[in-house]
This record gives C-alpha cells, structure tokens and sequence, in this order.
C-alpha cells in the first residue's frame, strides 16, 4: 500500500482547524504529520498557514497519496 495523508481535526474535536494526517501502514489508524518525525520538516511561520503544509507539499513530491477529508 502506498503511503497516504489526509486532512483532519485533531482526535475528539468537531470544530477548528485540520491538520495533517498521516497514515504508512493499511492497518495503522491516522496520525498528526507530528508523530512522523522522520516525514514531517518544519511548519511555515505564516500564521494563517494549515499545519503541516510544508509536510504535505514535501510528501505530495514524494508521491504520498491524497485521502479526501472525512
């Protein structure tokens, strides 16, 4: 399986903002971009940036798969 990120609030919360999930493994559950040191590069110091932009443009290069949000 190829490797894919999706956009999500973080766990337990129905408002606010998304940020970027990861997911490396078909039976692993979605992660923030935060928990994958090895992947994740630093934010933007924009302030209205999403989090994990700069991850998510790194990865898209890489040929990581786009999950529509849900």
């Amino acid at each position: 399986m190829q490797k894919r990120m999706c956009w999500l609030r973080k766990s337990g919360e129905e408002k606010g903002n998304k940020i970027l999930h990861l997911q490396t493994t078909p039976h692993e559950s979605w992660q923030p971009y935060t928990a994958f040191p090895q992947y994740a590069i630093p934010d933007y110091r924009m302030a209205e940036t999403s989090k994990g932009l700069a991850t998510f443009q790194k990865l898209l290069k890489e040929g990581w798969e786009i999950v529509p949000s849900f």
